[in-house]
């Protein structure tokens, strides 16, 4: 597994004007709580299918909340973050198109680096990468080099970069709200869906569609066996 590497985003602010997500690197270590609302979270997943589904506003205020809360400390130029994300987010259950409501509860484990050292680990884990798959050992098994042994340390790792002077955790946030709508979300485990040929929602009302018939056997409805 690969740790996930980002670049610096178009979110961060000024150094001068932390704001709730960024902490400056003169106060660490330190201990932050950040908490996020509906209309970020809202916003956040606007274009997603699962969300847009819904037909909500895009800062509606109960598409979810979370709460952030990490210890953060400085290691020479690394910047580590621990902690947890917990809360809920709202999207639409993949059977029925209701309100689906996830729950959060995620360990955060983060390392910040600067731009020019992320840069080097993008390119140390593509060379390993090519490596891999070109060399073997003489068993078979995958070369076992001191950069796999790097990226193995770091697989439950994201890392970050970050200008040296302020760390900003508002991507963590993001990513984590993100990653945590599956592919098929569900407003309940034995939700009935949505009638395919009327459209009512069975876990509210019923209805007397019958399955279609199988098209295969259309034909033989028509045909006459002879005594």
């Amino acid at each position: 597994m690969t740790a996930h590497r980002h670049s610096p985003g178009s979110h961060h602010g000024p150094a001068t004007d932390p704001g709730p997500f960024r902490v400056l690197v003169r106060e660490l270590p330190c201990h932050r709580t950040v908490r996020v609302d509906g209309a970020f979270v809202a916003g956040l997943l606007a274009g997603l299918p699962m969300r847009d589904a819904l037909g909500l506003a895009a800062d509606d205020p109960e598409a979810g909340a979370a709460e952030l809360d990490v210890d953060l400390y400085a290691d020479n130029a690394h910047v580590f973050v621990a902690g947890t994300l917990r809360g809920h987010e709202v999207v639409a259950c993949s059977r029925c198109v209701g309100p689906a409501r996830l729950t959060l509860d995620e360990t955060i484990s983060a390392t910040f680096m600067s731009p020019g050292e992320l840069a080097a680990a993008r390119a140390a884990d593509e060379a390993a990468a090519a490596a891999a798959g070109a060399g073997t050992t003489r068993d078979g098994a995958a070369a076992d080099d001191e950069d796999a042994g790097l990226e193995l340390a770091a697989e439950d790792l994201d890392v970050f970069a970050y200008d040296g002077e302020s760390v900003d955790l508002e991507p963590i946030v993001r990513e984590q709200l993100v990653l945590a709508v599956p592919y098929a979300p569900l407003c309940k485990e034995d939700c009935r869906g949505l009638c395919p040929q009327c459209g009512i929602d069975r876990n509210v009302e019923t209805c007397t569609c019958q399955p279609p018939g199988d098209p295969r056997f259309a034909a033989l409805g028509a045909l006459k066996l002879q005594s």
